[in-house]
């Protein structure tokens, strides 16, 4: 992978090279980029949304918040082909995206031509292709030559965001103190107005004052009813997310059940590795004999209205919805610190490594915005879900991200989130 992953196209760096995948059913986009960067690679800490796809790229690659997909952009301009593979030649470097059914399979950039033709030539072996685009001194068959910079409009909003709580919130407090800020400047003379003394009126007759303030309030009815003016309804009220968090020995319990009728075994496939997360359960499977017939034979049986992904010919990945669950409000009542210090002492005592970390998260309804401190803390243990919820008895918001069993090393892991004061 190249030192730097962005382009300039028109004076403006968009993003290339980020790892594209489709989001599975019942996940937010930015959890399931939590989700993946932890299992791909931890330093991939910005993500986009597009089209029900997660692309995944990296501070260290040059890439930053707010920086457009390039391959989003392409997907833009030739949207009426479903499936297409391109190289676009910009400058010294190469890039190709390769698209299949609405979905984004490659977006690299390379250096070297003869890297970025043997791709192209081995990706357009694969059949059904509805268009192909390369640089006409390659004199590939059926392929038409396109300037990037043509297809760059901007109409694409696939930017880049921070995958981490805390940058998101750290920059919505930076946007609030400036909007406040501004406020203050706006109506720094009407303030000062309306504390400064006032000159007291002499000499006007006080009925007049009445029939003039009467009129005025007469008038403005006639013009609302006759223009139908509507008033403007307020916002929704902020529900603070411990106001409705799931029961969490009943979560726990769901996930372990969900987790366990994904993980049935099937002749020719072995499972790696099966995780529980927000509204759903996914397993992760890679062929050793068996085929993608055997599978769904077996699969349609024992895993009825289960949702299959095939990533490849070899890994399927297989996804199931979770019932609903009562929702309670809990808080705990320790300030963060306070929480990382007690947990932290708490895993000590039984010997165990944790993970901790303080984030302050913005929640807004348009017009008002709350904040709410919460610790985010990770760790892996021998406890099923049911077992290991049972060690924070003693705190309030809890709430279990997700948990993940790793059958290699027969470990859990688990992503928990503790609301403070």
């Amino acid at each position: 992978m190249l030192a730097s992953q962005f382009i300039s196209v028109n004076r403006k760096k968009y993003a290339v090279g980020l790892f594209w995948q489709p989001v599975a059913a019942g996940f937010a986009p930015r959890n399931y980029a939590r989700s993946l960067a932890h299992n791909i690679d931890k330093k991939l800490n910005l993500y986009t949304e597009y089209r029900a796809m997660i692309g995944l790229g990296a501070r260290r690659y040059g890439q930053r918040v707010g920086m457009v997909s390039a391959a989003a952009e392409v997907m833009e301009s030739f949207s009426e082909y479903t499936s297409f593979l391109a190289v676009f030649q910009l400058n010294k470097v190469f890039f190709l995206i390769a698209a299949r059914n609405g979905v984004i399979l490659e977006d690299k950039i390379f250096n070297s031509e003869d890297d970025a033709r043997n791709e192209y030539v081995k990706l357009s072996e694969i059949p059904d292709w509805g268009a192909f685009f390369a640089p006409g001194a390659w004199g590939m068959p059926r392929a038409a030559e396109r300037n990037l910079a043509d297809l760059i409009t901007g109409r694409s909003r696939a930017s880049l965001h921070p995958v981490s709580r805390f940058g998101a919130g750290v920059i919505s407090l930076l946007l609030i103190a400036v909007f406040v800020l501004g406020l203050g400047i706006v109506f720094s003379d009407s303030v000062k107005q309306a504390f400064s003394p006032k000159q007291e009126m002499t000499g006007v007759d006080p009925e007049l004052v009445a029939e003039y303030h009467r009129q005025i309030e007469q008038k403005n009815k006639e013009l609302d009813e006759q223009f139908e003016i509507e008033k403007v309804a307020p916002p929704e009220p902020i529900v603070m997310p411990f106001e409705i968090l799931p029961d969490r020995s009943e979560r726990a319990k769901v996930c372990y059940q969900a987790m366990g009728f994904l993980m049935q075994p099937i002749p020719g496939w072995n499972q790696m590795w099966v995780k529980c997360s927000e509204n759903g359960a996914v397993v992760e499977l890679k062929r050793t004999f068996g085929t993608l017939g055997d599978f769904y034979a077996v699969a349609n049986e024992i895993m009825p209205g289960a949702l299959v992904q095939e990533i490849d010919e070899d890994t399927l990945r297989v996804s199931a919805s979770l019932p609903e669950i009562d929702v309670v409000a809990s808080q705990d009542e320790r300030d963060a610190d306070s929480i990382v210090r007690d947990i932290t002492t708490l895993f000590q005592e039984i010997d165990t490594n944790i993970k901790t970390q303080v984030v302050v998260d913005s929640l807004t309804n348009g017009i008002d915005v709350e904040t709410v401190n919460l610790v985010e803390l990770e760790v892996d243990s021998k406890l099923i879900p049911m077992q290991f919820m049972k060690v924070f008895d003693e705190f309030g918001g809890v709430y279990m991200v997700q948990c993940a069993w790793d059958v290699r090393s027969r470990t859990w892991n688990y992503e928990v989130i503790i609301y403070a004061k």
